[in-house]
């Protein structure tokens, strides 16, 4: 009796993590998609089809992936105040593919670390091909661009010369850049000598820190709900074969 109890409070932990990590996950998912003023946003109005562009998409993994692991914690929890054998085992096999799936996207994103810097370059050409077209003419792409370079300290995908040619550059004068382009402390119009001086780094250094950056974050999150799936597959199981005995 008392080690069924002990099972029952082991599940409801582990469970409660899942739960909470499925929480913080869907609600980083829906940040996301409500956060259209991003890099990735940037990505979105490239008309490309490098695999890279799809990481607009990522919320709506988050999303999927959170809301899952709520219903799992929930059902676990369940399957142990009603110490029913049919939601533990399904417990057990839900957790076991949800499981075997992390770890297959684990591969993926570790692989995708190592190409993350190709894959920008890749997509380098047509993000300046879209700047020189767009910018300055395209109230969209404009916007986003410059809500992009203001938030992340960049200019351009590598650096001001990026805007040479662009309707801005044309129509503001042909030694006039964005304003992102200079040090902030520079009051005049940011032209070719003051950009020169400033050295802004470009938005594409920027996009592979972040990469980078949260890759790394994903990876501690991924290892920390992994140990908290195979324990909580562990006790569920214990406690199955328990429910059977009594």
């Amino acid at each position: 009796m008392c080690c069924s109890s002990l099972l029952k409070i082991m599940m409801f932990i582990f469970n409660g993590g899942i739960f909470l990590a499925g929480a913080v996950i869907l609600g980083v998912g829906v940040w996301v998609q409500v956060d259209k003023n991003s890099l990735l946003g940037v990505l979105e109005q490239v008309e490309s089809n490098s695999s890279l562009s799809q990481l607009v998409n990522v919320s709506y993994l988050l999303i999927a992936v959170g809301a899952v692991l709520l219903v799992i914690g929930f059902l676990g929890c369940c399957g142990a105040i009603k110490e029913s054998k049919c939601m533990l085992l399904t417990f057990f096999i839900i957790i076991l593919v949800i499981f075997l799936i992390e770890v297959a996207g684990g591969v993926v994103l570790f692989v995708f670390q190592g190409l993350a810097g190709e894959l920008l370059q890749e997509l380098e050409d047509e993000v300046r091909q879209s700047l020189e077209n767009k910018y300055g003419e395209d109230e969209s792409l404009t916007s986003l661009w410059n809500v992009t370079m203001e938030e992340f300290k960049c200019c351009g995908y590598r650096n001001y010369t990026d805007f040479d040619n662009s309707p801005f550059y044309n129509l503001n004068g042909k030694n006039v850049y964005p304003t992102p382009c200079c040090n902030s402390t520079i009051t005049n119009a940011c032209n070719t000598n003051e950009a020169e001086l400033s050295n802004i780094d470009g938005c594409f250094d920027k996009l592979l820190q972040l990469i980078e950056d949260n890759a790394q974050i994903i990876a501690a999150v991924a290892l920390g709900i992994a140990a908290l799936e195979i324990a909580a597959m562990v006790v569920s199981m214990v406690l199955y074969c328990r429910v059977g005995k009594n």
